[in-house]
């Protein structure tokens, strides 16, 4: 979940380096460093905290050096400590990496070195990915590189520079996500596109298994066997304007409000693909063809499956299976031919989730992708393709790209349904009207504020929903959790009664997803039975719900009056801004919540 960059060029290496390394930030933040090679010698700082702390505490040696790379680090062998921050080097000092990933073998490829002397300075994984590249080099980088691939295990993406070598730099990828941003007398390295964007639209995605040779004019592409390969660099479009906050004071409450045009966006581009889901179209899936649907995915994405399955269960009379990712190839799931594996996530890059599609491929079944990057991991695995249209999202905690994975697999179970057009004009009309329905929704942001404040003192709550409504008390849970570091947990309403229900009481506020739909009247039972043992209770209901919990909850978030099957695009919005509100109010670091990051690349 590191972030890496590197520069080569004309220019000086610290001015490219850290605003690179600055938009990676989401993926990591537990400390940050910088090496740069400069009149033969390797000059290497780093810092436990933020890359804001790293810029400004740039030793002027380091200044004008035309190579270097840099990171930004989230702990995963060793604890945040400058020791343990990258770049890591080898005893010597001539060879520095940048490394994102795990080396799987690490702690026997370590004492190895140990018995042949090296001594190690830091506690982390990287360090023997150094140790082997300066103890396998003579008189080669790259050679040196190959053969360490050899004798490492894992998922990974790493930069490698030495003074040695002070011309180039060698990046490998393999499980995790690396680019090669391609320049005018200058080339650049990221983990995610938009760390180049400012300095070039062009871009060389590296696949699997590929080592790029970058230097100053030039960019070698080949296998970890050492074959040449052609570069594929393709022209990039996207904008740096909106990773801009435009006045709000997070990205997070940004990116809640943008959640129309993301909604809006996603269905414009399936319609464009497939056809209108209520007139003639395609079939994406062609569900017919698979006597079994499983959905994978991990976090946000998994609550996202949830919703899909009640969906295309319901339109489309088609049995769905949603499986952890990390549980698919763990649990023994049965997988074959006639199986349909839809992978789904947000950056296209989440290693569990991809290493689930990889092993559902390895068993003959056939792949989808739901993915917001175009040319990611998954989506270059995937045999269908499919995307949201969300945007960037800078936010850890995902949000709109949330609701358009939710609008992505409505439009994809509409555009498989027998015949959408039964669902009656009513629906459609709610459907095309749901941007317009999410605005006027997020209208409502002053009164979640005020209710969210009266419960941020709280140490626990629980989110309760039935059918529709319970993957996204699921969400809202999650949001709370990641956010506020409040804890928090999702029920199945009906499910209280076994078990849960032995938490409530005065100290423990309940949350409800609770529109008015065919479920109303037992969530209203529910409440009923937390009330009587003491917990405050806020609502998540439609307009014409209201009327029914005045006097019997202590709060209600309303949404406004849709089709039932729409409420889970509606509902969660009241749930992003209550756990919002409440992470402000306790000063916490809303978009870059401790222990996590926004994209998950190890395992």
């Amino acid at each position: 979940m590191c972030g890496i960059v590197g520069y080569i060029g004309k220019g000086n290496a610290v001015d490219f380096l850290l605003p690179a390394l600055a938009r990676l930030e989401y993926r990591g933040y537990d400390s940050a460093g910088i090496a740069v090679i400069k009149n033969k010698r390797l000059l290497v700082h780093r810092v436990v905290g933020r890359i804001s702390q790293l810029w400004s505490s740039i030793p002027k040696p380091m200044q004008g050096a035309k190579v270097g790379i840099a990171h930004t680090r989230w702990a995963t062998h060793g604890v945040p400590a400058v020791r343990n921050a990258h770049p890591i080097t080898d005893a010597k000092k001539e060879f520095a990496v940048v490394h994102n990933g795990i080396i799987e073998n690490f702690a026997e490829l370590k004492a190895s070195l140990k018995k042949k002397g090296v001594v190690f300075s830091s506690d982390t994984d990287t360090e023997v990915l150094v140790q082997l590249i300066a103890q396998n080099y003579a008189g080669n980088l790259l050679n040196a590189v190959l053969k360490t691939l050899k004798q490492i295990r894992g998922a990974y993406a790493f930069a490698v520079v030495s003074i040695k070598e002070p011309d180039k730099i060698i990046a490998v990828k393999k499980g995790s996500p690396l680019i090669v941003g391609v320049g005018e007398g200058f080339n650049m390295l990221a983990s995610d596109i938009p760390a180049v964007l400012e300095y070039t639209r062009n871009v060389l995605v590296l696949e699997d298994n590929q080592v790029a040779v970058v230097t100053q004019d030039a960019v070698e592409l080949l296998s970890v066997e050492g074959k040449k390969l052609k570069p594929r660099v393709t022209r990039v479009d996207q904008s740096l304007e909106v990773a801009e906050k435009e006045g709000y004071p997070h990205f997070m409450l940004k990116e809640i409000f943008e959640q129309p045009k993301a909604v809006h966006e996603t269905m414009v581009g399936l319609r464009s693909v497939f056809g209108d889901p209520f007139k003639k179209h395609k079939k994406p899936l062609n569900l017919q063809k698979f006597s079994k649907v499983v959905f994978t995915a991990c976090g946000t994405s998994y609550h996202a499956a949830l919703v899909g399955k009640i969906w295309f269960q319901k339109l489309v009379g088609k049995p769905i299976e949603v499986v952890y990712a990390p549980e698919l190839k763990a649990s023994g799931y049965p997988i074959d031919k006639n199986t349909l594996v839809l992978g789904i996530s947000q950056s296209g890059e989440t290693i569990d989730t991809k290493f689930a599609l990889e092993y559902a491929k390895s068993k003959g079944a056939t792949i989808a992708g739901l993915v917001n990057i175009v040319n990611s991991s998954i989506d270059r695995l995937a045999d269908i393709k499919l995307h949201t249209h969300a945007g960037l999202e800078i936010g850890v905690a995902a949000t709109k790209t949330y609701l358009a994975q939710l609008v992505a697999l409505l439009t994809l179970a509409l555009l498989e349904a027998p015949n959408s057009r039964s669902l009656g004009a009513n629906f459609a009309e709610d459907y095309v009207k749901l941007p317009e329905l999410i605005e006027s929704t997020l209208q409502n942001a002053k009164t979640y504020r005020k209710v969210a404040k009266r419960f941020s003192q709280y140490k626990n709550m629980l989110f309760l929903g039935r059918g529709l409504g319970y993957p996204t008390a699921l969400e809202g849970a999650l949001k709370l959790k990641e956010i506020s570091y409040i804890h928090a947990e999702g029920y199945p309403a009906g499910e209280m009664k076994h078990g849960p229900i032995a938490l409530v009481d005065r100290y423990t506020p309940v949350i409800t997803v609770s529109p008015k739909d065919d479920l109303f009247e037992k969530m209203l039972s529910n409440i009923q039975e937390v009330k009587a043992r003491g917990a405050d209770v806020v609502a998540v209901t439609s307009a014409d719900g209201v009327g029914y919990l005045r006097g019997l909850v202590n709060y209600y978030l309303e949404v406004p009056k849709a089709n039932s099957l729409l409420y889970p695009l509606l509902t969660v919005v009241p749930l992003q801004l209550f756990a919002y509100y409440i992470a402000d109010s306790l000063g916490r670091d809303v978009d870059k919540p401790r222990n996590l990051a926004k994209t998950v690349t190890v395992e």
